[in-house]
């Protein structure tokens, strides 16, 4: 399931172009695609209203238009900016099968739009199409929003289904210009435009559905971006022998927790073990294992503390000797910024900046081999989250200093901004995710209702899975509890990010659909990781 940009999809057509079909043949199978999928959604003999517009979409739903009418459905064309051009062979085809049609220039009250909306059992939108920036305005506005209005009237009664994606949705980041249809399914043709999986214009979206127009699969293949699906998903899962032990299953390092914020460690932690890690460990200071509320399974590393309930840069030595009997390393969960946990990451990563030496007298002090500019410890495949994310940010020219792919960064979108020092993140953000992990060279994921997993070189994944059972504290700290369970199992960093945030999604829907919107808590995520895995198996 390939997700392309604008400029994605015209160099495909051109290409398929190139390789022998005509611009007519796309328009054709587009058009047919739409229609075979409208018939999924109607009773026989159903009344459409097909709403025309001036460009290409408006042509293929000129094309679905008259292939519904063959099949038996009773079709009504309004063409909005689209004058009768009798070289225009799909509207002239239209009219010789007597469809009639209305121009929205002769309906200035639309009375007849109306009347036309409260009949319909479907309504095709074909108005704009993908790549149009301008805002929806004027008269194009208020037929959308009379479409609109008629669909909250009607309910079920009326569905609208949207060709490419729906009018007034932005290909690329999913921003809504001005106003939009509210769409219940809309048929992406060739190729699902990225903007089609991002808020605020997933809400107008609806069900998603593809309608192969016959690009070439091997262009396809080039395309850098697609969809996280279960069967994606399922490639990735590790294997389960029947006579394996637990060793098999790697161990899991989480160095996180503080006199404040105790439970986020605690929830990755079962994150990591309800994915299928051998054995998890915590590294926290003494205070912070002092109160519990973890599940017994998970073992404890207590290291020093700087301050009561606060890890600082003497942990370092003791957390890097255990780290090498740890095949992933998850950093960050409720870790805290106080200052002193700020110089543990500075020098738990090697991010030092080279300091003059002092004298004692005649004799210097012994050199420091922390204070450096190379990492000083040999990271296991490390997951950085949370607080940890937020020390990074603050440090100067960090990624210089960690070697490369060798960590999954998963910022929220405000820990983002910070990382990247902006004030707001930018529209498109695949193009932001993909273009931080190449300048990083580290793997991200940056989560939200839509959630992307960019890779160094350039591949991005992109996870539909808007849920506001998900919209709590605690859920982002189950999910790098996950990835970093899924590393130790030997996944690489792009994988078990990848797998992470599909399982995570997958248990959060089975929270909403046992529970609701509203209520659950992070820990209700637990229970449903391996149930979702093994409903991913089959």
């Amino acid at each position: 399931m390939k997700l392309v940009t604008t400029a994605q999809m015209r160099a495909l057509e051109h290409a398929a172009v190139e390789s022998g079909t005509t611009w007519a043949g796309l328009m054709e199978q587009a058009g047919l695609g739409v229609a075979q999928i409208a018939v999924r959604y109607i009773r026989r003999g159903a009344r459409i209203l097909v709403l025309v517009g001036p460009g290409n979409n408006g042509g293929d739903g000129l094309v679905a238009a008259r292939h519904l009418y063959d099949v038996g459905s009773t079709i009504q064309l309004y063409c909005w900016n689209r004058p009768f051009n009798p070289h225009d062979a799909n509207h002239q085809q239209c009219r010789q099968r007597g469809i009639p049609e209305l121009a929205a220039e002769d309906d200035p009250d639309q009375a007849a739009l109306q009347a036309a909306l409260q009949s319909a059992d479907l309504v095709i939108d074909a108005l704009l199409g993908a790549g149009v920036k301008r805002p929806v305005a004027g008269e194009l506005a208020r037929i959308v929003e009379t479409v609109n209005r008629a669909r909250l009237e009607r309910g079920p009664g009326c569905q609208i289904l949207a060709v490419d994606l729906p009018t007034g949705v932005d290909t690329e980041t999913g921003m809504i210009y001005g106003v939009a249809i509210r769409a219940d399914v809309s048929v992406a043709t060739g190729a699902i435009k990225r903007g089609m999986l991002f808020h605020p214009g997933r809400a107008a979206v609806g069900k998603i559905r593809l309608a192969p127009i016959g690009i070439p699969p091997h262009n396809l293949e080039a395309v850098m971006s697609e969809l996280l699906t279960a069967d994606y998903a399922r490639s990735l899962l590790p294997k389960r022998p029947s006579a394996a032990h637990k060793g098999l299953f790697g161990k899991v390092l989480i160095v996180g927790g503080s006199l404040h914020y105790p439970g986020a460690a605690s929830l990755a932690c079962a994150g990591a073990g309800r994915v299928g890690a051998g054995l998890v460990t915590l590294a926290a200071g003494r205070t912070v294992l002092g109160l519990g509320g973890r599940g017994p399974e998970t073992t404890l590393l207590p290291v020093a503390e700087s301050e009561w309930g606060t890890l600082g840069p003497s942990a370092v030595e003791e957390i890097a000797k255990a780290l090498e009997g740890y095949q992933s390393l998850l950093i960050g969960p409720g870790l805290g910024t106080a200052e002193p946990t700020k110089e543990f990451i500075r020098r738990f990563f090697g991010l030092q900046q080279p300091k003059a030496r002092n004298q004692v007298g005649f004799l210097p002090l012994p050199a420091n081999p922390v204070l450096s500019n190379s990492t000083s410890i040999p990271l296991s495949p490390t997951v950085v989250d949370a607080d940890a994310l937020n020390l990074l940010a603050s440090i100067e020219d960090w990624p210089d200093h960690i070697p490369h792919e060798r960590c999954i960064l998963t910022p929220h979108p405000g820990e983002m901004r910070r990382l990247l020092k902006l004030d707001q993140l930018p529209a498109d953000l695949t193009t932001c995710a993909s273009g931080a992990a190449q300048a990083w060279g580290q793997v991200v994921v940056l989560k939200g209702a839509t959630t992307v997993i960019a890779h160094p070189d350039g591949r991005t994944l992109i996870y539909d899975g808007s849920n506001p059972a998900l919209a709590t504290a605690g859920t982002g700290d189950v999910l790098a509890g996950a990835i970093a369970g899924l590393l130790a199992q030997g996944l690489n960093l792009f994988d078990a990010a990848s797998l992470g945030v599909y399982l995570h999604g997958a248990a959060g829907v089975r929270v909403r659909d046992e529970m609701g919107d509203a209520g659950a808590l992070a820990s209700d995520l637990l229970p449903q990781l391996p149930l979702a895995i093994r409903a991913l198996r089959g």
